[in-house]
């Protein structure tokens, strides 16, 4: 042990010096970069941006706009929502032709058992043909055809309206698992970092001890910090790895599918208020679209009822044919063998009392529409109120953006100089990996900050009604 004297205190020599030199020049470089304010832009250079291994041999590129696009093209919850909307379509025309007087046909044979006959003489064939149309027009219905044909187009525009909303949704749902997929990334380069750092302190433990300078217990506290590190960044992954294939499914892609998924978390400022927001949601929030068209059907609702009131007036227009072959050509026992007849005449149907029926159904109407007001009442304030809750969302995550920033820069710095000050052999172990933790602490607040910041800023969007496939803020 006495040889080895010489050579420890060279080596311990060494390693204060360069650690020393290097603790000063990261000193002077860190305190260099504070007297210069940095933006929020900035922020996100504090946490690295990770580049994965779907990146190399991708089948397909995506951005957040793309992905956006290509999953309001072919998600199977949006092509639903567009046949509905064809269906709304096609009751309105159908609704439409309930003004026009249905057109009735009838063509039949009867055999009789015997010849019709007036006293002695036959009036008619044993075996008779017959053919005859009828067309009834409806004149006046106590306003329901009209009533119900505007009832079927506002349900048409709510359907369009209900289309808007679940795109918006999708939008949404894409929109915060592209996100949290970026997310997931820089959380697994972050923790790599860490387990290289890890790895690094290890390795210098390993050195000491091999010399005498450190007991194994730092060796074997150093390794299972390493193993706890490495097994997070394993669950890391595969949290990655299941947020891809969720986006693969909302974009109606395999779920294996290699995709890269481009883009970084990065602020991005939002300048609108509280008044302008809730006034833009107002004129665009599908939902609030779908409870005005939910008041004006059930105001139609109500005229419908009272159609009971008013008496049903009909045209209609007879025409009939018989005879004795299977043409109703010819009939020898009418005047000048004339096989057919018309006529043409009015009809008015009035139920004058029906033990309040009517009364009751209109009554129950009245109190639909009041109930819908008072939902869309509601609509209205859950719309504010959401609004209000993600701006509040988006100022707090601004906010620890800037707390995570500087708190990164610490964290970095901190470990540095433990770093610096456990090789020059004035400080333990454990002071080192206080030091790792804190800084991964710190990286992965700054990079939940930033998530959370674009998926409230997304959220945002949505509850305006406005789509905004690639968060542009400008």
């Amino acid at each position: 042990m006495k040889r080895n004297v010489p050579f420890l205190l060279v080596l311990i020599f060494m390693l204060s010096s360069v650690s020393f030199a290097y603790a000063q020049d990261q000193g002077e470089n860190t305190l260099g970069e504070a007297k210069a304010p940095v933006s929020m832009e900035e922020a996100t250079m504090q946490v690295p941006q990770a580049v994965t291994d779907d990146a190399v041999g991708a089948e397909m590129k995506l951005t957040l706009e793309e992905c956006v696009k290509l999953g309001l093209k072919q998600n199977p919850s949006i092509i639903a929502a567009r046949k509905d909307l064809l269906a709304a379509e096609s009751d309105v025309k159908r609704q439409r032709g309930a003004f026009g007087g249905p057109v009735t046909a009838k063509y039949g044979y009867t055999h009789f058992d015997d010849t019709p006959r007036s006293g002695d003489t036959p009036a008619g064939y044993q075996d008779k043909w017959a053919f005859s149309i009828n067309v009834s027009q409806p004149v006046f219905k106590g306003f329901e055809l009209l009533s119900k044909y505007q009832k079927t187009k506002l349900q048409r525009a709510s359907t369009e309206a209900s289309l808007y909303n679940a795109e918006l949704t999708l939008i949404s749902n894409i929109q915060t698992s592209f996100l949290t997929l970026l997310q997931g990334r820089m959380e697994v380069k972050s923790k790599q970092d860490s387990v290289a750092r890890l790895q690094s302190q290890l390795d210098v433990i390993q050195a000491f001890y091999q010399v005498g300078l450190r007991p194994r217990v730092d060796v074997l506290q150093a390794e299972v910090e390493l193993a706890n590190a490495e097994q997070d960044l394993l669950i890391a992954k595969n949290t990655v790895d299941s947020r891809a294939a969720r986006l693969n499914t909302l974009l109606n892609l395999p779920i294996e599918k290699k995709v890269d998924y481009s883009g970084e978390l990065t602020y991005l400022s939002f300048s609108m208020t509280l008044d302008q927001c809730i006034e833009k949601a107002d004129k665009g929030r599908p939902d609030l679209k779908i409870a005005r068209k939910a008041v004006e059907i059930s105001e139609e609702d109500v005229t419908i009822a009272e159609s009971g009131f008013y008496p049903d007036i009909t045209a209609d227009f007879n025409y009939s044919s018989e005879g004795g072959d299977p043409s109703v050509s010819t009939n020898k026992y009418n005047y000048r063998n004339r096989p057919d007849s018309w006529n043409v005449g009015a009809n008015l149907n009035w139920e004058v009392f029906s033990w309040g029926q009517t009364y009751y159904d209109t009554k129950r109407a009245e109190d639909n529409v009041k109930k819908i007001k008072a939902e869309f009442d509601n609509t209205r304030l859950e719309a504010s109120y959401e609004i209000k809750d993600q701006l509040l969302s988006l100022k707090a995550a601004a906010d620890r953006i800037g707390v995570g920033r500087k708190s990164v820069e610490a964290g970095r710095e901190g470990y540095r100089m433990a770093m610096a000050r456990y090789q020059a052999q004035v400080s333990t172990n454990n002071e080192v990996l206080n030091a790792q933790s804190r800084l991964s602490d710190s990286e992965a607040q700054l990079i939940q900050a930033l998530s959370d910041y674009q998926v409230a800023l997304a959220k945002l969007y949505v509850a305006m009604g406005d789509m905004n496939p690639s968060l542009k803020t400008n």
